[in-house]
């Protein structure tokens, strides 16, 4: 499985018991959703690695305590924490209306009220307190606050996101 067909679910944050259970933290507003399954990507040595689960519970809400399958010691518990766990693309749920996965929109083009087309989607950047769409416009990267209230429609089937910017956002950018 390679990566960029997957979604990032959460991190193995530490060892759980001296059997060999884990607790993973999931990165995920419904943590409940994804306490039934049968395996997940472990990101080991820089490979996607299927584990398979034995055992798995929600625990005190965002952690996810997990017996993988031929995992019973602290031993083999301590060659996996820290490391990233994924699952494929195809298990997101699908939203509906102006609600988006973040992979979902780049390449869109950004059609503002105001301004009209100032370019199409490169990234999220979400490290950050605020999240910004990354817009490539002629070669120019503009940044715009991911903001409800900026948001007025998503148009998927032409992969199309529509904003209404204040005044001066953008155009910091393009004059």
């Amino acid at each position: 499985m390679r990566k960029k067909d997957c979604f990032y679910l959460g991190k193995i944050a530490k060892k759980f018991s001296f059997k060999g259970e884990v607790l993973v933290f999931l990165d995920t507003d419904e943590p409940e959703m994804y306490e039934d399954l049968e395996s997940m990507f472990v990101e080991f040595n820089g490979q996607l690695v299927p584990f398979f689960i034995e055992n798995a519970s929600i625990h005190r809400t965002k952690f996810l305590r997990v017996l993988f399958e031929d995992m019973s010691s602290e031993e083999d518990a301590d060659r996996i924490i820290g490391c990233e766990v994924y699952l494929p693309l195809s298990m997101l749920p699908k939203l509906e209306g102006d609600k988006f996965y973040f992979h979902e929109i780049i390449g869109f083009e950004v059609q503002d009220q105001r301004l009209g087309f100032i370019g199409n989607i490169t990234a999220v950047n979400d490290s950050n307190a605020q999240t910004l769409f990354e817009i490539e416009y002629n070669g120019i990267q503009i940044l715009v606050p991911m903001i409800d209230e900026f948001i007025i429609k998503l148009d998927r089937e032409n992969k199309t996101i529509h904003l209404n910017t204040p005044d001066g956002l953008v155009d910091l950018y393009i004059n």
